[in-house]
């Protein structure tokens, strides 16, 4: 009597992957927090604040580059506007933020600053909730959700693809930093929000604050980066496959792809959101640049830099790119952009499967068995 024989379920992570993975936990839980706070300052292995600050940063960076591989990499959609769904998290905690800047000083108004400023004698609507933090950690993730549901609700269903898909995201992303550049908006106009001073009461500025954000950001990176692990070895992200390689057939066997999609899209967007609110507070800026076209396209980049479908490429290649753009900014400034250019060139041309896929490649090339 023969028997059915089931495909085993696929691990979450191999054992190499969950030591890596734990190595990460360590790293940013123990490592860290260990060389910035009880290592003397004069010592080699200090780690300053302005490290603490840059790889906080290029962490949320990590996590926009993460969601963009769920979209890009494994569902076939590239979006050129994800930018936006990073600055909306961004201006949601720049928002209560600036709400606790009202505290200090002389004048104790319940106004941000540059309301004062500009004689505004009440909060616009949008800004009712803006004293909660609670509430601010809900507006996180559901303005940028929204905002994804709506707008790949419509374009999804128009069956838009491929390019134009791209070409009318930057427009999307175009437009709203149009909009938030406008200082009746109530966002800031040009200058945005900073000078942050307090989060919760307790001063951003100091060295424990800073790296209790450092510890915050990686953590978040290391539970979406299992999140996406997830999704893409389930049954979805099996679905999410096939419709990038092949729509159509998804299509005839009876699964709805506008469906899939408009969820992998809503939960990228979140993420990005997510990134956002981190970001500001250990940057100390929000303004309406995060929003530019420029920047949704070097969320690609970073995404083709370290390997699409690969989750951890993503990572790898945000953490590459603007650990470059740190170093070339200072000691070649004008440089910087034709680097940009020639790497995502580069990688086009020589690396199609980014760092990641290099890395694989060379490791089967020297296992025994190709011997």
């Amino acid at each position: 009597m023969s028997t059915l024989l089931l495909p085993s379920k696929a691990p979450l992570l191999t054992r190499t992957g969950w030591s890596a993975f734990v190595l990460a936990l360590v790293i940013v839980c123990a490592i860290a927090p260990t060389l910035n706070l009880l290592v003397p300052k004069g010592s080699l292995f200090h780690l300053s604040d302005y490290a603490v600050a840059l790889v906080g940063k290029i962490m949320c960076y990590a996590i926009c580059a993460l969601a963009m591989d769920l979209i890009w990499g494994y569902t076939g959609i590239l979006s050129l506007g994800h930018g936006v769904f990073f600055a909306l998290g961004g201006y949601a905690m720049g928002m209560y933020l600036m709400r606790q800047i009202g505290l200090e000083g002389n004048y104790k108004s319940s106004l941000p600053d540059f309301m004062v400023f500009l004689d505004w004698k009440t909060l616009p609507w949008h800004w009712t909730f803006s004293d909660s933090f609670a509430a601010t950690l809900l507006l996180v993730v559901a303005v940028p959700g929204l905002v994804a549901f709506v707008f790949g609700f419509f374009a999804f269903r128009s069956r838009i693809k491929g390019v134009y898909f791209s070409i009318i995201t930057q427009a999307m992303t175009f437009a709203a930093m149009l909009l938030f550049f406008r200082n009746e908006t109530g966002f800031g106009g040009n200058n945005g929000f900073t000078d942050f001073k307090r989060i919760l009461n307790i001063p951003i500025a100091t060295p424990a604050m800073r790296m209790t954000l450092f510890v915050l950001t990686g953590l978040t990176l290391l539970a979406f980066f299992l999140l996406a692990r997830w999704l893409v070895k389930s049954k979805f992200g099996r679905v999410l496959q096939a419709v990038r390689d092949a729509e159509t057939r998804v299509m005839f066997s009876g699964y709805n792809p506008v469906g899939y999609k408009l969820t992998i899209w809503t939960l990228s967007a979140m993420m990005c959101g997510v990134a956002g609110a981190l970001y500001v507070p250990q940057v100390g800026i929000i303004n309406p640049g995060e929003m530019s076209p420029a920047s949704s396209i070097e969320i690609a980049i970073w995404a083709a830099v370290g390997g699409r479908a690969t989750l951890i490429g993503p990572i790898i290649g945000a953490f590459v790119v603007n650990g470059a753009k740190s170093w070339l900014t200072v000691a070649y400034p004008e440089f910087w952009l034709y680097f940009l250019g020639t790497l995502f060139i580069g990688v086009t041309l020589f690396m199609p499967d980014g760092i990641a896929g290099l890395v694989k490649k060379l490791s089967k090339s020297g296992s025994p068995d190709d011997a």
